[in-house]
């Protein structure tokens, strides 16, 4: 079975090394057609990987997934449920015997539980919020879930009660939270998140929690199930610290919640250790710095004592589990554009076992990976490249073996882009960076391409070599993509990311001209032909490049920010942005925030720019997007607005909103390609003498 997994996806990787002219690309309706896998969990044997399949439901325009099964040889893979529904969040009883997930197939998304032995399933709760953080006790007789309780406050000011059958206008909301709107979640209701447990058999959920703060992530219960260990941010100062939380546990009998750790930052995602003696978690020492490396750490419970675990030098930890033997962890972190999956041993030996993890982000090619590590030590985790979203694959010693094909049906005939990484040295200070190359399908040394130069939004975040539907569909096209890490990426270090503390966007921008230039001296791309694009931080570097350079033929800026100040005060998050991202507020250093915006230099556009954001964007909002706009039509540069009714930040969460955005972004950069310009300009022409 191996030696055939492994023919298989040597054919999927070269699958357009082999096409023809006849072989199809990749195109719009294919992203509906798209699998990815996620969540793998081992049975208690680890002869058994349970996961989650997501797919596309084209007629509700929504992903969706069912829960899988497959034996770690990567024989028997057959699902354990099935419809369009959204089957998600496995988690394997202690006995191994019962699955409980969360699933939406009765309406709502409620928790159910699924026997191995016989196949069937059935839904236990009947709960008003969606729950999350599913965690089985050590006894396996209930679970623990975390979830949204709802608060009414009555309003402060008295009103007349209206007459009976008069038609009033809806009544006021006051609100008083410093975060009174969440991207993807719109205008929040009054409540918290609290933590709940529940009985196997059902019945009546028992709130654990309580209070004006939010308990969400990662619950692990203590050895002997009277107690749940969580993260939380209950200081005083939470809204003006959102970064501040600690690890907590709380008593189910009585209820009594203890801090168990404390300093200032963030500690999240507790893990107790198999054997009860440690409980590992993730977190910094805050420095109110743009990024700092997440570290993880061992709490020793007996004597309270705290060390930080020597995992990879100058890199985050995004993930971690323990084995069994409570004596190491598995981990994953990013490097140089690539996740990887390492096992470290406690005070001993490190070994990194995969450098391809991820595939989780079907759009662009960000990170994002999971994995499972079983009793005897095997590791699965989701594999990735640039030819195929999230695979599952086992790693037992040396090379990892590939046990899923989800998109085989599609992917090997389909002539598709083919990436390479690049290198060069910026021309601001000399520093390395670095990027990748996807060539369009056909691509041939010998002729001149477009170039389109796609750039990665967070600031703090990361492209790599991995499957992105986006690049896929501009490649596609006939451009030659470029995408790169520039200074403020991360999985380069702490210090490569802060180049741009209070200081984006900045010398950036000579990094991305820099990769532009080094392309260009390939010889392949028409000078005459450059474009750029970007969302978010990389829509903001896009307006503040055609601000700086009219190199480039045309743009399309994707939800950014144009103007700091006010972003700062209308975004979701402003004590976070305005706490994290500058040295003061608006009001004290105006010309800091005007330095970096780039309304400010508008009046240096002559570059053809088109803006797309989503309506309900509350991360970025749609206003920052109207400003650039107007100031564009002000000063008569060609421009047009595309809004997406019911986006949010996520502006291709659904499969036609994806598509919707490469079509837009291609429609503009063809519109505005010399040969049509030229016959733009005749046509005026013509016109006019008429």
């Amino acid at each position: 079975m191996y030696h055939f997994l492994r023919i298989f996806s040597a054919l999927l990787l070269s699958a357009s090394a082999f096409a023809t002219t006849e072989t199809p690309k990749f195109d719009y309706d294919d992203v509906f057609s798209l699998e990815y896998a996620d969540d793998p969990q081992f049975s208690r044997d680890g002869d058994t990987i349970f996961y989650v399949r997501n797919f596309m439901d084209k007629m509700a325009d929504q992903g969706r997934s069912n829960l899988w099964r497959i034996d770690s040889d990567g024989d028997n893979n057959r699902p354990l449920t099935s419809g369009n529904f959204s089957d998600r969040s496995p988690r394997l009883s202690p006995d191994g015997k019962v699955l409980a997930f969360v699933s939406d197939r009765s309406g709502s998304a409620q928790i159910h539980l699924l026997w191995l032995d016989n196949g069937q399933f059935l839904q236990i709760s009947h709960l008003p919020k969606p729950p999350a953080s599913l965690e089985w006790s050590p006894d396996g007789s209930s679970l623990a879930f975390s979830m949204f309780v709802p608060e009414e406050k009555p309003l402060p000011v008295k009103l007349p009660g209206k007459p009976e059958g008069a038609e009033w206008a809806e009544g006021p909301v006051f609100i008083d939270r410093a975060t009174y709107r969440a991207d993807g979640r719109g205008y929040l209701k009054q409540g918290h998140t609290q933590i709940f447990v529940m009985s196997r058999d059902g019945g009546t959920p028992r709130q654990l929690t309580n209070g004006e703060f939010d308990h969400s992530g990662t619950l692990s219960w203590n050895r002997d199930g009277s107690a749940i260990y969580f993260s939380a941010n209950r200081h005083a100062d939470h809204e003006l610290e959102p970064g501040n939380s600690e690890i907590y546990s709380v008593e189910l009998s009585s209820r009594e919640i203890t801090q168990v750790t404390s300093r200032f930052g963030p500690d999240f995602e507790p893990q107790l250790a198999p054997n009860g003696e440690s409980l590992a978690y993730l977190g910094f020492d805050d420095k109110h710095l743009g990024y700092q490396n997440v570290r993880l750490h061992l709490l020793d419970l007996e004597s309270g004592e705290t060390t930080l675990v020597d995992t990879v030098e100058d890199r985050s930890v995004s993930q971690f589990k323990w084995l069994a033997d409570s004596k190491s962890i598995a981990y994953t972190y990013d490097d140089h554009g690539s996740t990887k999956v390492a096992i470290k041993r406690l005070g001993g030996s490190e070994k990194t076992l995969a450098a391809d993890a991820g595939g989780l982000s079907l759009g662009r090619p960000y990170d994002g990976a999971d994995f499972d590590v079983s009793r005897n030590g095997t590791v699965t985790y989701t594999r990735t490249n640039g030819l195929h979203p999230a695979e599952l694959a086992v790693i037992r010693s040396g090379t990892p073996d590939q046990l899923t094909s989800l998109n085989r049906d599609l992917l090997p005939f389909r002539n598709m882009a083919q990436l390479e990484e690049i290198n060069f040295k910026s021309r601001h200070d000399g520093r390395e960076i670095q990027g990748w190359v996807a060539y369009p399908p056909g691509f041939n040394p010998d002729e001149k391409y477009p170039l389109l130069l796609e750039i990665h939004g967070g600031p703090f975040a990361n492209y790599g070599p991995r499957f992105a539907a986006e690049i896929q569909l501009y490649a596609a096209a006939g451009y030659v993509v470029l995408y790169i890490n520039p200074r403020g990426s991360t999985s380069y270090g702490q210090e490569f990311a802060n180049l741009i503390h209070h200081n984006y966007p900045s010398e950036d921008y000579d990094d991305l001209m820099s990769g532009v230039d080094a392309l260009v001296d390939q010889g392949y791309i028409d000078e005459d032909q450059l474009y750029v694009t970007g969302g978010s931080g990389g829509g903001t570097l896009t307006a503040w490049i055609v601000g700086k350079t009219n190199r480039f033929r045309a743009a399309v800026v994707a939800k950014p920010v144009i103007n700091w100040e006010s972003f700062v005060l209308t975004a979701d998050y402003s004590r976070f942005f305005t706490k994290y991202w500058f040295s003061a507020m608006p009001w004290e250093k105006p010309d800091e925030y005007r330095r970096r915006s780039p309304l400010t230099y508008v009046g240096n556009i002559s570059t053809p720019t088109m803006l797309l954001t989503g309506e309900q964007d509350y991360r970025t909002p749609i206003s920052e997007t109207e400003q650039f706009y107007q100031a564009l039509k002000l000063r008569q540069i060609p421009t047009a607005m595309v809004r997406l009714p019911g986006a949010s930040h996520g502006i291709a969460a659904r499969p036609s909103q994806l598509i919707a955005k490469v079509a837009s972004i291609l429609y503009w950069f063809d519109l505005h390609r010399p040969e049509e310009r030229d016959t733009q300009l005749a046509e005026h022409g013509r016109k006019a003498k008429t």
